[in-house]
């Protein structure tokens, strides 16, 4: 397997999350992505660096004025005295609010949904590097029918125009926009994140050239908590091209696969040239912030039955936490799927 990914990934390293009413250890660390690489190292697959397409990839997804945010924010600081290693708001445009102020803690509560996203010195720099990998990865997919973006920060609870959820671009939308640029055909997204594509189906709620799926806990009472239920199915021409497959909180192995077998059968109806799959390793048993009771062999199953659709098909890391079971859960997906694939 191609393992697509960027050493810049680890320059962004959050280090305090405001959870349930106190600060803990954010989750979201750049070991996340060490761990990630030495697992793929160690099982022996190819490992590139991604090159650089530029922003127009990224700007084919994202709004122009959010990158523009995103790329000076750090060297706004100085509009913020005394501000320290990192950068948020407390401060949120809800849906009633949408001026764009001119000052920098206004457009950050314009343009982020919650505090899980600081933006320390090297952010800009990781997560163009994260979405650069994704792209570089989507069009190695097309050349040898597969393909690993080693993606970190993660991407798919960001919005065109909105970071949320550890998210700031949506590095599986824009490799699925990259895809359906390169092929000119239908493109289909299947996220197997413990957490909805909130982001995902954000972007493409009104197209129905990209189908999406998501298999995913419940949100009634577990983040993303406003969206991801089994209800939203497209808006106006987009309609029928959003699937939820809800499963209640605790699910393990065969609840989740036959869902995932679902979501495979329903990309399949799509009849795409390519299948991009929002892989989160966070439905795990293990998995400190999960809500299912997947295991290492749920997850080689789930490649397995992935493996099988005959369409081009690009792995997008998404999710997955600090545990013992991140890196074994990896190695056992890939392995599972290019054995899979032949």
């Amino acid at each position: 397997m191609l393992v697509v990914h960027s050493p810049a990934s680890s320059r962004h390293d959050p280090v305090g999350y405001f959870r349930r009413g106190q600060v803990v250890e954010h989750p979201e660390q750049a070991s996340r992505y060490a761990i990630l690489l030495r697992a793929a190292e160690a099982a022996g697959h190819e490992i590139v660096a991604t090159g650089d397409e530029g922003l127009a990839p990224i700007l084919a997804v994202h709004d122009a004025g959010y990158l523009e945010l995103l790329s000076t924010i750090w060297s706004r600081k100085g509009e913020l005295p005394g501000i320290g290693e990192e950068i948020l708001t407390g401060h949120f445009a809800r849906p009633q609010m949408m001026r764009r102020p001119a000052g920098l803690l206004g457009q950050l509560g314009l343009y982020m949904a919650d505090t899980s996203t600081p933006v320390r010195a090297g952010t800009w720099e990781s997560i163009q590097g994260s979405a650069q990998a994704a792209i570089g990865a989507a069009d190695a997919a097309l050349r040898r029918g597969s393909a690993y973006a080693l993606c970190r920060p993660p991407g798919h609870h960001a919005y065109a125009d909105s970071a949320g959820g550890f998210c700031f671009l949506n590095n599986t939308a824009i490799a699925a926009e990259r895809l359906r640029a390169q092929t000119g055909g239908r493109v289909a997204i299947l996220d197997i994140d413990v957490h909805h594509g909130n982001g995902t189906q954000g972007i493409f709620w009104r197209r129905p050239d990209i189908l999406t799926v998501s298999v995913h806990a419940d949100p009634s009472n577990y983040f993303p908590f406003y969206a991801g239920y089994a209800d939203e199915t497209g808006g106006e021409e987009g309609e029928g091209a959003n699937r939820n497959l809800v499963l209640p909180e605790g699910s393990g192995d065969e609840a989740w696969l036959e869902a995932v077998s679902a979501g495979v059968e329903a990309a399949g109806a799509h009849r795409p040239a390519a299948l991009v799959v929002a892989l989160g390793f966070d439905a795990s048993a293990n998995d400190p912030i999960g809500a299912f009771k997947v295991t290492t062999d749920g997850f080689s199953r789930a490649a397995e039955i992935i493996a099988a659709a005959p369409f081009p098909t690009l792995l997008v890391q998404e999710g997955g936490y600090l545990c013992e079971a991140l890196p074994r859960n990896l190695a056992a997906f890939l392995s599972a799927f290019e054995a899979a694939k032949g």
